[in-house]
């Protein structure tokens, strides 16, 4: 009788290895199912930049809350994605699909027709919670969805240029929407996407569940959250009204708390976020891009956004259109890129980064009170050049610097820098711009559309757009300069061979 450990191995088999087989038209069914989340969620966190001035004048929120209503939703996504992702591991990707896409539907449809600037906040926090849920649970489904490899990459790529795609085209459709309809149709748009989720994923898209080690430190995920949010509301209520006493004790209280939650990584067997993954140049490269793209990014957009229809007076249709150049180059540079970084390196690509997205803000510094939409224009492509390349880069990059078993963490954190850059942008240099206008502006009101409103004479209304202008151009400077920076000290900083060693670890 034969040994049954050493019989041979069936030279024909009748179907391939699971981990081979391709998959069919359901999964591409799934996958175009999955999709319209994802792109929600990414546009959901610029299609507020080119509609701020009408909500500004029909709920008059304060300088503050303006800033909240734009990148609360940001902080909400960013804060809780890892957790999320560890909560969908546990109870099941599909069920925390379902209810995450519910409880976006819900946010939209309060913030569509919110009575007061605080409704909205709260709406936009809570599509915020549920779309902290979608990315990467849409990304483990996937996963199960296509088990070949090649596919598996295809799908990926889809999922990722879309989520770029989204981030591109919000201005854009939120200006289109608030040419013909009411603001609130902003957030109208989102619930025909989440209904024919909700009735078609049950039947295309299968639950998955992993076993991961470990719980979800709830602490942890407290601690974050609530650490950045003393800093942010510090930041902004000292661009909006100056220093005081409250604001001082926010902001040193919000450090603090966020030293106490890193201390709290490091002692954890399983960590909300590794820390220990900082140690590496190329992994900490990777996700300063991420961030800081996205900084300058969405304070670009935002006061752009501003500047085009309350300084220059334009339609927001033609603000839309204005957009459609640099968005067109944003997505055709997320599909290049890979084909570029072959050819130049990658830490030549993220470098590039970093010079286009400088050389595209800088380009908004000639621009003047009564004219520069050429400039605009000119500053958007170049920099969506740099964006591009981030989009492309960042997660792909930060994945290859870390040892394989620590890939899932090196992703989620990566995924995590782009909506945390996102709100951060409008905090940080958003704020920059708010504390200039506050000190140079007529003193009538701490916002343009505030002043403006109360404006009896043209040469308060000339020096409000003077101070709004300025303050655009030294929040555009401090962005430029950072981002040069950054693409210096990716060259000097960073060996040639690291990069080599991370990108051969990964094709092994």
């Amino acid at each position: 009788m034969a040994d049954p450990k050493h019989d041979p191995v069936p030279i024909a088999t009748s179907a391939p290895p699971p981990e081979q087989a391709r998959a069919g038209r359901r999964a591409w069914l799934g996958l175009l199912v999955v999709l319209g989340p994802v792109l929600l969620v990414s546009m959901d966190g610029s299609i507020l930049f080119l509609t701020m001035p009408t909500i500004t004048h029909t709920l008059a929120p304060t300088a503050d809350q303006a800033l909240w209503i734009l990148d609360g939703y940001g902080f909400a996504v960013g804060s809780l994605l890892i957790a999320f992702g560890n909560l969908g591991d546990r109870y099941g990707r599909l069920k925390l699909l379902m209810i995450g896409v519910t409880v976006f539907g819900l946010g939209s449809a309060g913030a569509a027709f919110s009575p007061s600037p605080e409704w909205l906040i709260g709406c936009r926090v809570l599509m915020g919670l549920g779309g902290a849920t979608l990315l990467p649970s849409g990304l483990a489904v996937l996963g199960e969805l296509f088990p070949n490899p090649r596919q598996r990459a295809q799908a990926i790529g889809i999922f990722a240029a879309t989520f770029a795609a989204g981030f591109a085209i919000g201005p854009v459709l939120g200006g289109l929407l608030l040419s013909r309809f009411a603001w609130g149709s902003v957030f109208l748009i989102n619930l025909p996407v989440v209904v024919v989720f909700l009735a078609a994923a049950p039947f295309v898209l299968r639950e998955v569940r992993a076993t991961r080690p470990g719980g979800v430190d709830v602490p942890s995920i407290l601690l974050s959250a609530g650490g950045l949010l003393a800093v942010v509301y510090a930041i902004k209520d000292f661009a909006a009204y100056g220093p005081s006493w409250p604001v001082l004790a926010s902001g040193a209280a919000g450090v603090l708390v966020l030293i106490w939650f890193v201390l709290r990584q490091r002692r954890l067997a399983y960590p909300l976020v590794d820390v220990t993954l900082f140690r590496g140049k190329v992994f900490t490269v990777a996700i300063i891009t991420g961030v800081l793209s996205l900084v300058a990014w969405s304070a670009a957009a935002y006061l752009t956004g501003i500047y085009l229809q309350t300084v220059l007076g334009l339609p927001v249709l033609t603000a839309a259109l204005l957009a459609l150049p640099g968005a067109a180059v944003l997505i055709t540079m997320c599909v290049i890129t890979p084909r570029i970084a072959e050819r130049i390196g990658k830490r030549r690509a993220l470098a590039l980064c970093y010079f286009t997205i400088a050389a595209g803000l800088a380009l908004l510094l000639p621009t003047t009170t009564t004219g520069g939409i050429g400039w605009y224009i000119a500053s958007t492509a170049i920099a969506g050049v740099g964006y591009g390349i981030s989009f492309a880069l960042v997660a792909d990059t930060a994945v290859a610097a870390v040892p394989a078993e620590r890939a899932g963490a090196a992703g989620a954190i990566a995924e995590t820098s782009n909506e945390i850059g996102n709100a951060l942008g409008i905090a940080l240099l958003g704020s920059v711009a708010a504390l200039a206008f506050r000190v140079l502006g007529p003193e009538l009101a701490p916002t343009l559309n505030e002043t403006l409103d109360l404006a009896t004479t043209g040469t308060v209304v000339t020096a409000a757009k003077s101070a709004f202008l300025t303050g655009l151009h030294i929040a555009m400077a401090t962005g430029a300069v950072l981002c040069a920076g950054m693409g210096v000290l990716t060259l000097r900083w960073i060996p040639k061979a690291q990069f080599q060693h991370s990108a051969s670890r990964t094709a092994s």
